[in-house]
């Protein structure tokens, strides 16, 4: 345990922030698997609207460190091909 008054507040900062991450790293996964599961039961619309919702949610992640920029332009790129294959 931290001794140091600023040591104690980085503990409480850093704590902050991963239930933070984890948050937002939990919707970005559950909006992802919206649109998967849209995919998977051949709804193109509700597939389309899911992505809409899912697309700045991926991008808002990779700007703010939470997943590499390759791996959201990754995610978005394979979502967007389950999407066209419906058609």
């Amino acid at each position: 345990m931290p001794n140091i008054k600023s040591a104690k507040k980085r503990v409480v900062i850093a704590e902050k922030a991963r239930q933070h991450n984890v948050a937002a790293r939990s919707k970005m996964r559950t909006l992802v698997k919206k649109v998967i599961k849209a995919c998977n039961d051949g709804n193109k619309d509700a597939a389309k609207a899911a992505f809409a919702l899912a697309e700045p949610v991926l991008d808002r992640a990779a700007t703010k460190g939470l997943i590499h920029k390759n791996k959201a332009a990754r995610s978005k790129s394979k979502l967007a091909a389950l999407i066209k294959a419906l058609a």
